[in-house]
């Protein structure tokens, strides 16, 4: 089968950052779906894991943890899926991804994916999907009953884009802030249905000019460690902060002691990395979404696409996502592997 590969950890500027390898097709295991792969995206940590560093892959390495595809073979166990299913998901970071022509995935992190998208446009969405449906109800603690306010920071981020969409729609009594510094990204998050969109740059003063001194839970998707004295201030005592975000410098975190704030991290490929007893959760919330996709309450965060999936556009989609400006989510049609 074909697939956009790496043996390198090379810049996304050089030409042989990514190359196009013929590999052996994949056999599916057990709770296996083999899936046809026909759209996928590049998200932040694509980038982190092809940063340039000295290790040499002994085998082409394919890289991508988002995917819409075919069904077209299914393990022996697997009882909820069968050929022809329309899926997505985004797989197991210690498997090989998605940016290849077929790609075996444990089916307990798959689901249907929606009707009403195109392969492209559902390919925006389930890793960041999955990441902020866990920092809410999971790591944030929040349910249909909560009330206060949520602060989002890095607002129109694709994360951030789909966790503004999921407080709004599923809950209803939870004041949704989110931070935008660019005029098109300030629109891009009010769209998205933000209560209040404020500047990140000075994260204190902006809310207080909204007549607002504390928030109650803080969902930090970008520069945790530029926003960490804001956010100490500005949570209210016994609130919660959640961040996926990785930082060279430590968070001091006595900050939080006198107001006994909880801190957590989210990384949404813990359950498939250790296997987890409930992995089945991120299949069951992708099928979730799919749904409320499909009635119209939650939509793609999809602002760009690239026609084929090749070394060339692959590391295009690198470089974007590289510059920091990106405002929801790039996707790739990935078909022309099939060739």
């Amino acid at each position: 089968m074909k697939a956009i590969a790496l043996t390198h950890y090379l810049p996304s500027d050089h030409p042989e950052c990514f190359l196009e390898v013929d590999l052996q097709a994949p056999e599916p295991g057990p709770r296996d779906l083999l899936v046809r792969v026909n759209a996928v995206s590049v998200n932040p940590v694509d980038v982190k894991v092809r940063a340039p560093k000295a290790k040499v892959e002994p085998a082409p390495r394919v890289l991508g943890w988002d995917a819409v595809g075919e069904v077209i073979a299914i393990g022996s166990d697997v009882t909820g899926f069968k050929p022809g299913d329309r899926v997505w998901y985004a797989g197991d970071i210690s498997r090989p991804g998605s940016n290849a022509a077929l790609q075996t995935v444990d089916e307990r992190l798959v689901a249907l994916a929606p009707r009403n998208l195109s392969d492209v446009e559902a390919a925006a969405l389930p890793l960041t999907t999955i990441t902020a449906w866990e920092t809410l109800f999971e790591r944030l603690g929040l349910s249909g009953e909560s009330r206060g306010r949520l602060l989002i920071i890095g607002g129109a981020g694709g994360v951030a884009s789909i966790t503004i969409q999921l407080a709004r729609r599923l809950l209803p009594n939870v004041e949704v802030i989110a931070t935008a510094s660019r005029p098109e990204s300030h629109d891009w998050v009010s769209g998205l249905g933000a209560h209040k969109v404020v500047n990140h740059h000075n994260l204190t003063a902006a809310l207080a000019d909204e007549g607002i001194d504390r928030v109650d839970y803080i969902f930090c998707t970008n520069a945790t460690e530029q926003h960490w004295q804001s956010m100490a201030d500005l949570i209210a005592p016994l609130g919660q902060i959640c961040t996926i975000a990785e930082s060279d410098e430590p968070w001091d975190l006595s900050l939080l002691k006198a107001k006994s704030v909880t801190f957590s991290q989210e990384f949404m490929f813990t359950r498939s990395l250790f296997k987890t007893a409930d992995m089945q959760r991120q299949g069951d919330l992708l099928a979730d979404v799919a749904r409320m996709v499909d009635e119209g309450s939650v939509r793609t965060t999809l602002t760009r696409a690239l026609d084929r999936l090749t070394p060339a556009t692959l590391a295009e989609a690198h470089r974007i996502v590289e510059g920091g400006k990106m405002i929801g989510k790039l996707a790739i049609d990935s078909r022309n592997l099939h060739n």
